[in-house]
């Protein structure tokens, strides 16, 4: 790292300091790196000391950092790129008379992010060279790097055109050139978001470089790998199909309206491992290191309620490196159709040196491989079951790579948990789910059966779960300063607040950039109000994430999601993440809004580099890690969004229907791990609608589900501004009081809507209609944003500029 970056790192900040904590920045180059997928290499990478080297793509100057939106707008002291990385590196020779050419024309013609929200560019226009300046470059040199960069992000899919999912002509005619000229040569993809490699098969490519959006250090990070300086620790949480056409969404996906999750369960790998193995360029979990694992499967033992797995691990290469051991289970289709495998549990072994065994044990609860009868075709309806018949589990590389590790019986029929109906697709809206038949040849075929749908009465529940109220305590009114000494309980001060202030903590600080904190934050919860802070309620200031604090400060810009759980190492992500927390306390986030939990259902959702994996154990266990590693230093984590947030085209009005199975066994399974996991203080709802009901007004979702079921106690808010809507149950609700019904502690950052329209009238009387909101709800809400007021009470800090001017 040069000087001028070195002076950059501290343990303190100041406002307009671009100082990073040095822990922090070496935490994230090493993510970044582990994260990095190698997919091939004939022997090419790591490139030896003094190589010859010649870098071609703009993007090696031009370095995408992060994707588009709330979840990478940070503003970093720096960003390293590849080319300044590699010259700093000193282990190869950079061809500096190419270089310099590069620089110039990035100089003349400079990469513009744009400014308009949605607009941002998916690539950057590419540096013509002549044939002659790239036969010259190889005589010079021994290898070609060729950097290609992608970038999408909030509001912004990746769509089926040359510079987005597929390359661009002066893409493919640098490709040509470059693979012509040279013997060898690497390609480095740097992405948030996956694009078609089925150029692979085209051009004579030596290594091919995965390189997530790995944030401020991510240029260090690639030369590192590169160079051999670190191992590409990186596999894949995503299936590279061969054509997007292959992807079991693609029918499914970027409509303004409905979109039907035909597909069912069969996401990703579980639909290809299944149905269309000869799709797959590169399987789920794949990714290649500098050295060479066998991995032995040991013994698989079983109890009542988990199976535990030994394999050992011995490197069997000639360099030091880890190891990615994926266990994964054959779950036998009785009555409920079921993928060929699913993942079970991974590990990742500490660094082994040539010729070193490590023994890795892994634990598989049974629960945790139970599968969702939402139709009652195993005689029970609405419950997670162990079907009888034979588990066979299997350890290994990747999806396919894979040895035998044993089997487990289950005798007969196990119902491991009764639950209830919830958020079912509408009557009026069914469609056709995707399941398993038996071919001709006794192979599996894709099949259609009608979805189940709703059946139970939503009103009926809701009523018969109503909150009670708490009287008013009797003389004076007591402080929430007294709850935190101890003198009065909670509930004491509940029953003191009015129903203006309990319509008060309902709501944010009415716009973003709350003066109550540091300037460029997202907003404030809690003591928003004068006449809250003078009873003693603090505010809470919210920040976007998850890539970085972003506030008009300068802030770390730390790996993307998916860079993350590349890494399959939850432990490095729970460090990071904690080192994280330190920053947001010196920069003044109580509530960073991240991690995205949400599943890669398709490879053009233009969030998908905020997201995690198409796999929920996957997403669960690295969300939990981030959740966990932020919340031990006083702040808060805010998952999100809850739930099926899986296309950014028309977000805010398109319907996402799909089953109950497939709500429960993907798309909020990773949500559930994670709340059992690391016990988040906040979470955040979609904009979207789940099965005709908005996220911001979803009963079933936030009290039945996250709440009844999973045992979830903190404060739940919505995404930035929500749609205005009536209660379809309850006619005399609307909107807030429709929100605060449903469970919904929090409108953000206050006003309905980007017009300005705040607190409405029915939020305050409501609770008088003999058909309206009560007390005993509203008093709900109070009690689980006053709850995380005082968890994090007094870390808790001020970094305000000014009072809200009041109503």
């Amino acid at each position: 790292m040069s000087e001028t970056l070195l002076s950059q790192k501290s343990t303190t900040a100041e406002a307009g300091d671009r100082t990073v904590d040095p822990a922090l920045a070496d935490a994230s180059r090493a993510l970044a790196a582990r994260g990095t997928v190698l997919l091939t290499n004939d022997g090419t990478l790591p490139l030896a000391a003094g190589t010859r080297t010649a870098l071609f793509g703009r993007i090696q100057k031009d370095w995408i950092a992060v994707g588009y939106g709330s979840g990478g707008d940070v503003n970093p002291p720096y960003v390293t790129n590849l080319l300044d990385s590699l010259r700093e590196s000193g282990s190869v020779q950079v061809d500096e008379q190419l270089a310099a050419r590069y620089e110039a024309w990035c100089a003349e013609n400079p990469a513009d992010p744009g400014e308009i929200w949605g607009a941002w560019p998916r690539h950057y226009p590419e540096m013509p060279l002549e044939d002659a300046a790239v036969n010259e470059a190889a005589r010079r040199n021994d290898v070609a790097v060729v950097v290609i960069g992608r970038a999408a992000g909030e509001d912004r899919d990746a769509v089926l055109e040359p510079g987005s999912y597929y390359l661009t002509d002066e893409e493919r005619g640098l490709l040509a050139q470059v693979t012509e000229a040279f013997e060898r040569t690497v390609v480095v993809v740097d992405t948030g978001n996956l694009i078609d490699l089925a150029w692979l098969e085209e051009f004579s490519v030596d290594a091919l470089v995965l390189a997530w959006a790995g944030g401020m250090e991510a240029g260090n990070a690639i030369a590192d790998v590169l160079t051999g300086a670190v191992e590409p620790g990186g596999r894949l949480t995503a299936t590279i199909a061969r054509r997007y056409e292959d992807c079991p969404a693609a029918p499914n996906f970027g409509d303004a309206a409905v979109t039907n999750y035909a597909e069912d369960i069969f996401v990703g790998y579980r639909y290809f491992e299944t149905f269309a193995q000869d799709a797959v360029l590169f399987p789920f979990g794949f990714g290649l290191g500098y050295t060479e694992f066998d991995l032995s499967p040991v013994d698989l033992t079983t109890s009542e309620g988990t199976i535990q797995l030994s394999v050992r691990v011995t490197n069997t290469g000639g360099r030091p490196g880890s190891e990615v051991v994926q266990a994964y289970v054959e779950v036998p289709g009785v009555a409920l159709s079921q993928p060929a495998r699913a993942l079970a549990a991974y590990a990742r072994t500490p660094e082994l040196a040539p010729g070193e065994s490590h023994e890795l044990r892994l634990s598989v609860d049974w629960a945790d491989i139970a599968s969702y009868d939402d139709a009652g075709v195993t005689g029970h309806r609405s419950a997670f079951v162990l079907e009888p018949g034979t588990y066979r589990f299997h350890v290994g590389h990747d999806v396919r790579r894979t040895s035998e590790a044993g089997t487990a019986e289950v005798l007969e029929l196990r119902v491991v948990e009764q639950l209830e109906e919830a958020a079912a697709v509408d009557p009026e809206h069914g469609f056709d789910r995707m399941v398993v038949r038996t071919g001709a040849d006794g192979r599996p075929e894709v099949g259609y059966e009608p979805v189940p749908t709703r059946t139970e009465s939503l009103r009926e529940r809701i009523l018969s779960r109503l909150p009670g109220a708490v009287a008013a305590p009797e003389g004076e009114q007591p402080s929430f300063q007294d709850v935190l000494d101890g003198s009065v309980d909670l509930e004491t001060f509940i029953g003191s607040l009015t129903p203006r202030e309990l319509a008060d903590i309902a709501y944010g600080d009415v716009t973003m950039d709350s003066p109550l904190g540091a300037a460029g934050n997202a907003g404030a919860i809690g003591g928003v109000s004068a006449a809250l802070r003078a009873r003693g309620v603090i505010p809470a200031i919210t920040t976007d994430g998850p890539s970085g604090i972003r506030i008009a400060d300068y802030a770390s810009l730390l790996p993307c999601g998916t860079a993350l759980a590349s890494a399959w190492d939850p432990a490095a992500v729970r460090e990071l993440s904690a080192l994280h927390g330190q920053e947001m306390l010196r920069k003044g986030s109580d509530i960073l809004l991240g991690p995205g939990m949400n599943i890669h259902r398709d490879p053009l959702c233009g969030r998908n580099f905020e997201y995690f994996s198409e796999d929920p154990l996957v997403s669960g266990l690295t969300g939990a890690a981030q959740v966990a590693g932020i919340q031990s230093q006083g702040v808060a984590a805010c998952p999100k969004h809850f739930a099926c947030n899986n296309q950014e085209f028309e977000r805010i009005w398109v319907d996402a229907r799909v089953s109950e199975r497939a709500l429960r066994e993907i798309y909020l399974r990773g949500f559930r791990i994670m709340v059992r996991e690391s016990s988040p203080w906040t979470i955040m709802t979609s904009y979207n609608k789940i099965n005709g009901v908005w996220g911001h007004y979803h009963y079933d979702l936030v009290t039945t589900i996250l709440r009844g079921e999973w045992g979830f106690e903190g404060l739940v808010m919505t995404d930035w501004w929500m749609r205005m809507a009536q209660d379809p149950d309850f006619p005399a609700l609307r909107d807030s009081a429709y929100r605060v019904r449903a469970g919904v502690d929090v409108l953000m950052p206050g006003s309905i809507e980007h017009s300005g329209d705040t607190k409405e009238d029915s939020v305050y009387e409501s609770h008088r209609f003999p058909d309206g909101l009560t007390l005993g709800e509203m008093q709900r809400t109070a009690r689980h944003v006053l709850t995380y007021l005082a968890a994090v009470h007094p870390q808790g800090h001020r970094m305000g500029r000014g009072e809200r001017p009041e109503d």
